[in-house]
């Protein structure tokens, strides 16, 4: 459940909360479009609801204005913005095709969501702060829209492809609910000063992104869902390398 420490007031901060409502009216808007076969612009306002996710966390605490009835209320947006809104979108633009087991598959991500969201919830405030366990449902749902946004743009459909993405939205699911490490980029004071080499490459990935938004960003997307399995892997390397270095070595003795 949400932070016991953050403030209880009657009313409601109302700047973090417009950037909650902004990133929930992009996720109605793109369910519309999705359901009016305007699949490019329901992908993109995905994106613009992460843009407002993003925006209202980090305004609350730059702002001092965190509190319990956000924290609910960010939430319930979160699984309408990175849950339904996606679901149907992908449901609407491609798992029609399959038939029961498209509408399943949809609804398995849907429920994978709401899943991620009370869990992260419930153990907020007992997890490295500078990791995910498991997917973060803003990056799945990113990752779909990704994908519709690039395969409209370049125009890719064909029957094989639709089993690919239902592969890919039971492995979104799937990742979210599991314990694979992920870099939650939470550790970044934007209150403090930044390198000059950090600004240069800010500026770097955002001219690299203009370039060719679909193809760049669903590029990015895949890299970081990939990185998730392969960090996590890495660890549990190292942990059994280091046990089997510690462990004493018995000799017989005859």
């Amino acid at each position: 459940m949400p932070n016991p420490k953050l403030s209880r007031t009657r009313g409601i901060f109302l700047l973090p909360n417009l950037f909650t409502t902004a990133g929930l009216f992009a996720a109605f808007y793109s369910i519309v479009a999705a359901m009016q076969q305007q699949y490019e612009s329901a992908a993109i306002a995905i994106f613009f609801a992460l843009i407002a996710d993003v925006l209202d966390g980090r305004v609350a605490r730059l702002t001092n204005t965190q509190s319990e009835f956000g924290a609910y209320y960010d939430s319930l947006v979160d699984v309408i913005s990175f849950g339904v809104a996606p679901a149907l979108l992908m449901f609407n633009w491609s798992l029609h095709t399959l038939g029961k087991v498209g509408w399943l598959a949809a609804f398995i991500y849907t429920a994978a969501t709401a899943l991620r969201v009370a869990r992260f919830n419930a153990l907020a405030q007992n997890t490295d702060k500078r990791f995910f366990h498991g997917l973060a449902c803003p990056a799945a749902a990113v990752m779909l829209a990704s994908i519709v946004w690039f395969c409209q743009v370049y125009q890719f459909d064909h029957f094989v492809l639709h089993i690919l993405f239902l592969l890919v939205i039971l492995l979104l699911s799937l990742l979210m609910v599991s314990n694979v490490r992920y870099y939650g980029f939470k550790d970044i004071d934007l209150r403090k000063a930044l390198p000059w080499m950090a600004a240069l490459l800010i500026v770097l990935v955002i001219v690299t992104i203009s370039l060719n938004p679909p193809l760049v960003i669903l590029i990015g997307c895949t890299g970081y869902v990939l990185a998730g399995p392969i960090y996590t892997y890495s660890i549990l390397v190292k942990k059994k390398y280091h046990l089997r270095r510690t462990q004493p070595h018995h000799h017989d003795q005859k």
